[in-house]
C-alpha cells in the first residue's frame, strides 16, 4: 500500500515563498509527472484599493482547507499538495494564497489547483474587507455568484 501523499495547510499573516514552499513538496521525490502552483495577488481594483484585509476562523478554517485538499488529494490521485492562505491586511501586488499540486500527469496537477481555488472561494471561513486608496474603509465583501458557479462545475 502506497504512502498517503503529503498535505500541508497553513494560514498565517506572513507572506511565502512559492519557490521554497516547492522545494519543500518535491524533496526527494522522483515519481511525478507535474507540479502545477496557482499564487493568488491582491489586486488594486484599478488603483482604488489600498489593502485587502483578510480575517478568518481560526481552526475552522485549517479543518476546511484540510478537507478540500484530501478530497483533491483522493480525487486527483495526487502525490501532495501545499494551500497556504494569508490573513490580514495585505497590500496591491501582494500574495493571497499558493496551492501547489503534485501528480505523475499534468492534467492531475492542474484540475487539482482549480478544484482547490474553486472550494477554497466557497467553503473556507475567510471574510474580507476593502480598505480604499481614498482612506476609507469599505463592508466586508460578499461572495460572488460566479465563485458558486465555478465550484458547481466540480459536483
Amino acid at each position: 500500500m502506497a504512502a498517503a501523499a503529503p498535505v500541508t495547510v497553513r494560514v498565517q499573516h506572513d507572506d511565502f515563498d512559492v519557490a521554497t514552499e516547492t522545494a519543500r513538496l518535491t524533496a526527494g521525490r522522483a515519481d511525478a509527472g507535474a507540479i502545477v502552483t496557482f499564487t493568488g495577488l491582491c489586486r488594486d481594483e484599478g488603483g482604488r484599493l489600498a489593502a485587502l484585509e483578510l480575517e478568518h476562523y481560526p481552526g475552522m478554517a485549517e479543518a476546511e482547507i484540510g478537507q478540500i485538499c484530501e478530497q483533491a488529494v483522493t480525487r486527483f490521485s495526487l502525490l501532495g499538495l501545499t494551500a497556504i492562505h494569508r490573513v490580514g491586511k495585505i497590500a496591491p501586488g501582494e500574495n493571497i494564497v499558493l496551492v501547489i499540486a503534485l501528480a505523475p500527469h499534468r492534467h492531475a496537477a492542474f484540475d487539482s489547483a482549480s478544484f482547490v481555488m474553486d472550494y477554497l472561494k466557497t467553503s473556507a471561513p475567510f471574510w474580507k474587507k476593502e480598505h480604499f486608496a481614498d482612506g476609507r474603509t469599505g463592508g466586508w465583501v460578499d461572495a460572488k455568484d460566479s465563485d458558486d458557479q465555478a465550484r458547481a462545475k466540480w459536483s
